[in-house]
């Protein structure tokens, strides 16, 4: 699919989460193209299972509102790379959850993938700023799951943030909370590159008692803009086999765990 087409499937979606319902005479308006070619795109995004096509045009599918992450390009993109390494990290992290435990998620794609395997456990209070983990673990009969609430300013962040969310966030306290990082560097800690978001994720690692940080090789000796917390108050880095020992060495020597899955 070409990126105009993307581009244009994507306002499709839009303007359906606004309206429920549309008719292809008043998408070729909008998009001032061709019958055709909003037909064409109907038809992929019904494959996708986003809309069911109706006569004359075309309508919500009922789990778009429940997975908004899938019309949103930037998540998937984000989520496919280094996609194994950050599954086995998020099987490792899962693995030091234990029941009846208070836990925690900022928002990201890996701390995405560790959620997921909590799906099926039992007797847990999960609270996330991720508004796609909080969808999803939903529907876990098993688990308490609360948002933050808050802002969400980002597309395709599904993050939560300003005054409510750090409101939200006084009255808690955690066993462990699995933090996401844009870089993660063990003299400038875990960074991010959003100064607000920063804010947010850091009130959750000052209200845990054990700070998990969940970052694929890439992201190591990286540094984003905005601090979350230094390299001494991370308890525990999990991360894939293609870090340098040079970096395991010099986490371990600021006191982090290092888990190389």
């Amino acid at each position: 699919m070409s990126s105009k087409t993307d581009k244009r499937a994507k306002e499709i979606l839009r303007l359906l989460l606004s309206h429920g319902k549309t008719s292809v005479e008043e998408l070729t308006t909008v998009f001032a193209t061709s019958p055709a070619s909003v037909r064409r795109d109907l038809v992929r995004l019904e494959e996708q299972g986003l809309v069911h096509r109706t006569h004359g045009g075309a309508m919500l599918a009922d789990k778009a509102v429940y997975e908004p992450f899938r019309f949103d390009a930037s998540f998937p993109v984000r989520e496919e790379r280094f996609a194994q390494e950050k599954r086995r990290i998020a099987i490792a992290a899962a693995e030091l959850v234990h029941e009846n435990e208070t836990v925690g998620f900022t928002a990201g794609t890996t701390t995405t993938q560790v959620a997921r395997n909590l799906r099926n456990r039992k007797g847990l209070h999960v609270i996330t700023n991720a508004v796609n983990i909080g969808m999803e673990l939903s529907s876990s009969k098993g688990l308490d799951t609360t948002l933050t609430g808050g802002c969400m300013r980002w597309p395709g962040a599904f993050s939560l943030i300003g005054p409510t969310a750090l409101e939200a966030l006084s009255v808690v306290v955690m066993d462990r909370v699995f933090v996401g990082v844009c870089g993660v560097d063990p003299e400038r800690g875990a960074t991010t590159i959003e100064a607000e978001e920063a804010a947010v994720f850091r009130t959750m690692t000052r209200r845990a008692k054990q700070v998990v940080v969940v970052a694929d090789s890439s992201k190591v000796g990286m540094i984003s803009p905005a601090v979350i917390c230094p390299a001494g108050d991370i308890d525990v880095l999990i991360t894939d086999d293609g870090v340098a020992d040079g970096a395991i060495r010099a986490f371990e020597k600021c006191g982090v765990q290092v888990i190389v899955v």
